[in-house]
C-alpha cells in the first residue's frame, strides 16, 4: 500500500464542494494540501478552516488561481513548490456548468465551460508536469458521468466532460512511461454547490463530498502496480429507483 502521509497535493477549485472534500480526506491522512480558487480571500479562508480543524502534521495553503489562465496555473505551481518543495498529487477539480439548448446557449457560456472544464485541466497538467515527473506523482481529473452520457440541454457541459475524459485517458498513456499515474473520476449526482445548488437534507441520497475524498485516498493508497484509470461512481439508490 502506498503511503499518503507527507505527500503534497495541489487541488484546483478546492474551496468548497468536491475539492474541499478531497482536501479534508488527504489532510486526515497526513498530506499537505494547496487549494486554489479564483478568490484569494475564499481560498485563504478555506485553508485557515482546514488548518484549524485538521492541521496537526498536515497543513493547508490557500492560493488564488484561475485555471483558464496558464500563467496563473504556473504561478500557483511555483507557490506550492516554494512552500512545500514538491508536488506529489494534482487534482484537476475546478469546473462549471452552463445548461440550455444550443439555441439559447451563448457563445460566452460555451467558451467559459470549455475553457474551465477542459482547457483548465490541460493547463493544470502542463504547469505541474515537471514536478510530477520529479515525484513520479499522480494526476486525477474530476470528470462526470456526463463525460460519457449526453443529455438535452447539456451540449457545452457534455462537450467539456467528454473532452476531459478523453484527454485524461490519452494523457495516462503519454505519461505512464515517466512513472506518473493518471486517472479520471466520473461522479454522478453529488451534494455540492454546483450550478447554484445549496446542499441540504434533501441531498442525502446523493454522493457526498467525503465519498469522493475517500475514493481519492483509495486510489493513492493502491499498490502502484495497479491503475484504475477511469472510475464511474453514482448514487446507489437515486429517488427514481425507490418508487
Amino acid at each position: 500500500m502506498e503511503e499518503i502521509n507527507g505527500k503534497v497535493a495541489l487541488i484546483t477549485g478546492g474551496t468548497k464542494g468536491i475539492g474541499l472534500g478531497i482536501a479534508e480526506a488527504l489532510m486526515k491522512k497526513g498530506a499537505h494540501v494547496a487549494i486554489t480558487g479564483r478568490s484569494l480571500e475564499s481560498a485563504e479562508e478555506a485553508a485557515a478552516d482546514l488548518n484549524t480543524r485538521l492541521g496537526n502534521s498536515s497543513r493547508a495553503l490557500g492560493l488564488e488561481a484561475d485555471v483558464r489562465d496558464f500563467v496563473s496555473q504556473e504561478k500557483a505551481m511555483r507557490a506550492v513548490m516554494a512552500e512545500f518543495g514538491k508536488i506529489d498529487v494534482v487534482i484537476a477539480n475546478a469546473g462549471i456548468g452552463h445548461f440550455g439548448s444550443v439555441e439559447s446557449l451563448t457563445t460566452t457560456q460555451w467558451q467559459e465551460t470549455i475553457e474551465t472544464n477542459l482547457t483548465g485541466a490541460f493547463y493544470t497538467m502542463k504547469a505541474t508536469l515537471d514536478a510530477l515527473k520529479e515525484s513520479k506523482g499522480y494526476y486525477i481529473s474530476i470528470s462526470s458521468l456526463a463525460g460519457t452520457n449526453f443529455f438535452a440541454g447539456g451540449s457545452a457541459y457534455n462537450a467539456s466532460k467528454f473532452g476531459l475524459t478523453g484527454f485524461t485517458q490519452a494523457a495516462m498513456l503519454d505519461l505512464r512511461k515517466y512513472g506518473i499515474k493518471v486517472s479520471t473520476i466520473m461522479p454522478g449526482s453529488v451534494a455540492t454547490y454546483f450550478n447554484g445548488n445549496e446542499p441540504d437534507a434533501s441531498d442525502a441520497w446523493k454522493i457526498q463530498i467525503e465519498d469522493i475524498g475517500k475514493l481519492v485516498v483509495d486510489l493513492l493508497e493502491m499498490h502502484p502496480r495497479t491503475l484504475p484509470s477511469k472510475i464511474e461512481v453514482r448514487p446507489s439508490m437515486p429517488p427514481a429507483a425507490r418508487k
